[in-house]
Formats: C-alpha cells, sequence, structure tokens
C-alpha cells in the first residue's frame, strides 16, 4: 500500500462505496502519473488515457477529462483531426476530472528515474534437464500447448530458458507430461487457483471495479494484478477481504506527491 503524504495530501482520503461494496477513491491532494501517459484529444476534448493505447496513426484510447491542460510547444502530434502527445502530469482528481498544476513533455522527462519492471523467477531453484537435444522451438510450442491442457492448469512462463508451469493437482503427473515434448530445464509447481478460477475472479473484479478499473489479469502464478485509477489503500483492502490476502495485487495510476 502506498502511503498517504499528510503533508502533501492532508487527511486520507474520502472514499464512496457502490452497491456491490468496492470502494472508489478519490485523492484530497495533489497526485502524479509515476510515469510518462498519452495526453489525446479527438475533437471533444483531452483525455488522460491511463490505460491501454491503440497502436493506429492517429493512436486511439481515453480515460478522465483533463483540465487545465497546455500542449505547449514540444511533445505533441497532429493528424486526422487528432492532438496527442505524451507527458508526465501532476493534478488534482475528483473522480471524474483530472486538473493539470504541472506538465512535463516526453522530451523534457528523465525516463531514467523510472522503475525498471523485473521479470518473473524460476519456480524451482535448480531446473532439471533430460534431453537438452530435445528444446527446439517447436518443442516449446509443443510443450506450452500440452501445459495448457493439463488437469488443474494455472499458468506458464519463461525465465530465461526454463519452462515453468503451475497446476492445482497431480504435479508429478504435469511434468510426466510436460516431458513427452520438452527435455530441456523445467519446473512445475502446485498453486491454489486454476487458470479457470482466476478467470472468474476476473470477470467479478471487472464488474466490482467498473470504470475505475484499467486493466486485470493474471501475470504470476497464483495471483491477479489488478490497476485502478487511484486506491489510497481501500481498494486492495477491500480485494483482501473479498479474495482472499494477496490474491488480487492492486496497483495505483495515480500516487500521491510526496
Amino acid at each position: 500500500m502506498r502511503a498517504v503524504d499528510p503533508d502533501a495530501s492532508g487527511e486520507p482520503s474520502a472514499s464512496s462505496t457502490p452497491s456491490d461494496g468496492a470502494p472508489t477513491p478519490v485523492p484530497d491532494g495533489e497526485v502524479r502519473t509515476p510515469r510518462l501517459v498519452t495526453v489525446l484529444d479527438d475533437g471533444g476534448g483531452p483525455e488522460m488515457c491511463l490505460g491501454a493505447v491503440a497502436e493506429s496513426y492517429p493512436p486511439q484510447c481515453g480515460g478522465p477529462a483533463v483540465a487545465g491542460f497546455e500542449w505547449g510547444d514540444v511533445g505533441s502530434e497532429e493528424a486526422a483531426g487528432v492532438t496527442w502527445g505524451s507527458y508526465a502530469l501532476t493534478g488534482t482528481y475528483d473522480g471524474t476530472t483530472f486538473t493539470v498544476t504541472d506538465a512535463i513533455p516526453a522530451a523534457l522527462y528523465d525516463a531514467v528515474a523510472e522503475p525498471e519492471a523485473g521479470g518473473l523467477e524460476p519456480a524451482c531453484d535448480d531446473p532439471s534437464t533430460t534431453d537438452a537435444a530435445k528444446s527446439t522451438p517447436e518443442d516449446l510450442d509443443a510443450t506450452l500447448a500440452a501445459a495448457s491442457a493439463l488437469p488443474g492448469y494455472a499458468t506458464a512462463w519463461m525465465s530465461g530458458a526454463t519452462i515453468n508451469v503451475a497446476v492445482t493437482e497431480d504435479e508429478a503427473g504435469a511434468e510426466s507430461t510436460l516431458r513427452e515434448t520438452w527435455g530441456g530445464q523445467l519446473c512445475v509447481t502446485t498453486v491454489e487457483k486454476s487458470d479457470a478460477d482466476l478467470n472468474a475472479i476476473n470477470q467479478e473484479l471487472q464488474a466490482a471495479l467498473g470504470a475505475s478499473l484499467l486493466t486485470s489479469g493474471s501475470f504470476a502464478p497464483d495471483s491477479l494484478d489488478a490497476r485502478v485509477v487511484f486506491d489510497d489503500g481501500s481498494v486492495q483492502e477491500w480485494a483482501d477481504a473479498t479474495y482472499g490476502e494477496g490474491l488480487v495485487r492492486v496497483s495505483s495510476a495515480l500516487s500521491p506527491v510526496g
């Protein structure tokens, strides 16, 4: 949970609670985007794209309305009636509109300060190999396809040259099946939630959080990642109480200025 700086944001954020019980907190003080975001105006006024951006030309995306914003002399492009650019923004957010107090265009932004995303670690300390010759790209594709058909399949991921597979049952049987197509480094582990379990919970999350949910999905074994517009900690607390501690990992697209 990200703590709110009392000097910058006053008291903890107020929350409104829909009928489904999921909180939708609104920050009291200034917040910022932790990294560059796309600001886009297709004729209806600028919007801040906190979720996915379609890689078309011009791009397509949407998000909270932006007020008090000026494109400035650098950083923006125009095509087909659309104006857009990448900016690091600071301002206030009332639940629907982000009012800008500072905007740094990509050309002037220090990207070195951004944290680097790490990959998933192997599921075991010493991945085993049975036949190094049976580890071609075709073998890899066949093994990942076999993994997705396993009873209790949860997820699969690569860490270097190692295939990692998580299942909810019969770990030994899963490994035996995968060895029919893969002789390279392999780790098989057991988790509590299957892929189907996580998909069902993901559907519930999307319904409960609504427009405040930007993205959600399973990117690590036995967990879901949910990115919301803003969380003061109450969304994470709700998720822990609803689905069990740590199953849903909530991150916030906007963070308090501290």
